[in-house]
């Protein structure tokens, strides 16, 4: 793998991008789609929306480059806009419950337990990639602890300890009432 494709691209590129010039829109896509591909490996909940996150991110700087203000903002931005994807792709996989009796919630719970969820979502989100990962193979997508540890390339022990730590942490980031919050924003940097 050469160095440049291990990098960023560089703020010229960039910079011709956001005038509007289509070598430069097509180096950029191209430049930044391992490194956005990444993010949402480490930020979503399975490789498939992973996937899909990673190509409505590219989607997104292709629309919206021109609105970048700072052209070194680049990788931060994008994983902005990476993140923000797999929150609502989390938030959608989550959203539909099912109802053993038929009936459906009041709109009052209904509302509670979707702020409850975005709580959730985001304090899962706020781990360490490592800790957020391995919880959510484990935890979420309801991996075997052999499985877990064999996706990502560690030992059970490993696996294990980063689990019990991630655990740990969103127990006690889920006690604090003020725990994550906050997951808008904007795409702009």
């Amino acid at each position: 793998m050469s160095t440049a494709s291990s990098t960023w691209p560089g703020e010229r590129v960039v910079v011709a991008a956001q005038r509007g010039d289509e070598r430069a829109i097509a180096l950029l896509l191209s430049g930044s789609h391992m490194h956005v591909r990444r993010f949402a490996r480490a930020l979503c909940s399975t490789p498939e929306e992973a996937e899909d996150a990673a190509q409505e991110a590219l989607v997104v700087l292709y629309q919206k480059i021109g609105t970048l203000r700072v052209a070194a903002a680049l990788a931060s931005w994008m994983f902005q806009v990476v993140r923000r994807e797999c929150l609502r792709r989390t938030r959608l996989t989550f959203r539909a419950p099912v109802y053993r009796d038929g009936a459906e919630p009041s709109a009052e719970d209904a509302a509670l337990a979707r702020l409850e969820l975005e709580r959730i979502v985001a304090a899962i989100a706020a781990l360490p990639a490592e800790q957020r990962s391995v919880l959510v193979l484990r935890d979420i997508q309801g991996l075997s602890g052999a499985d877990t540890a064999q996706a990502l390339g560690l030992s059970r022990a490993a696996m294990k300890s980063r689990l019990h730590r991630g655990r740990e942490a969103l127990r006690i980031q889920l006690k604090s009432p003020l725990a994550a919050t906050s997951t808008g924003g904007s795409d702009d940097a």
